[in-house]
């Protein structure tokens, strides 16, 4: 039975491990030291690096083979969705930078008939890591009256969508989001891809307590970069 003080060491060890390997200072495919190197380094029984790497395997950051060792397995970005994706990025300690495309006047008559909005204002922004790759594409449709009636005119606050719509009271409770996989066609261009390159297509609809839409945001994501994980159920 682990004792209070082992428990807390293993926690200790594992988060510092899924930090370096969520912030990419330990890359995917690079070997752990072994276990008895890492209870060296971090003083701790192999009881506990043991326990450390077994729940390190369970999120799904190591993989491990039997007489071999551990290894990274986790090549993606971990995503809040809740804070925005430029945010959710800075705190998972990888360098993205944000490039806004347009601002613009749209239409879009499927989402006008189900929430009763004349109008909208498209956002379209794509997003690069520190090394100049291009891993996503945006479109945000966000109501195109009331407070943003003038957004292509003035622009996001601070370059932010989610700061712009804070600033205009709108405040997202609920939604639904689909995920798939489509071909990146007509839209490879932006991304700097083949046009048959595969990318993972989100879509997402968030609303107010109210029912109304606050946004709606359809995203390619680059696989390599990203991916989605779900928890459901009582904690």
């Amino acid at each position: 039975m682990s004792t209070p003080s082992a428990l807390g060491k293993r926690s200790r060890l594992v988060e510092d491990l899924a930090g370096q390997i969520t912030s990419g200072r330990l890359p995917a495919g690079v070997q752990l030291p072994g276990e008895n190197r890492l209870a060296e380094l971090y003083q701790v029984s192999r009881g506990t690096v043991r326990g450390a790497l077994s729940e390190l395997q369970r999120r799904e950051l190591i993989t491990t083979q039997t007489g071999v060792g551990s290894f990274v397995a986790f090549d993606g970005m971990p995503l809040d969705q809740g804070v925005g994706w430029a945010r959710a990025f800075a705190a998972s300690g990888f360098t993205l930078s944000t490039e806004l495309l347009s601002i613009t006047a749209e239409r879009d008559p499927e989402l006008s008939e189900r929430f009763g909005i004349d109008g909208f204002v498209a956002v379209l922004r794509r997003r690069r890591t520190g090394d100049g790759h291009l891993v996503s594409l945006e479109r945000a449709l966000v109501p195109g009256d009331g407070p943003l009636a003038d957004l292509p005119e003035r622009g996001l606050v601070d370059d932010s969508l989610t700061a712009t719509l804070t600033a205009a009271g709108l405040h997202g409770v609920s939604g639904e989001q689909w995920i798939s996989t489509c071909a990146l066609g007509d839209r490879a261009g932006l991304l700097e891809r083949n046009p048959e390159e595969q990318f993972l297509h989100a879509v997402r609809t968030t609303v107010d307590s109210t029912g109304a839409l606050v946004e709606q945001v359809t995203s390619l994501l680059d696989p390599a970069h990203f991916r989605f994980h779900l928890r459901f159920g009582a904690q």
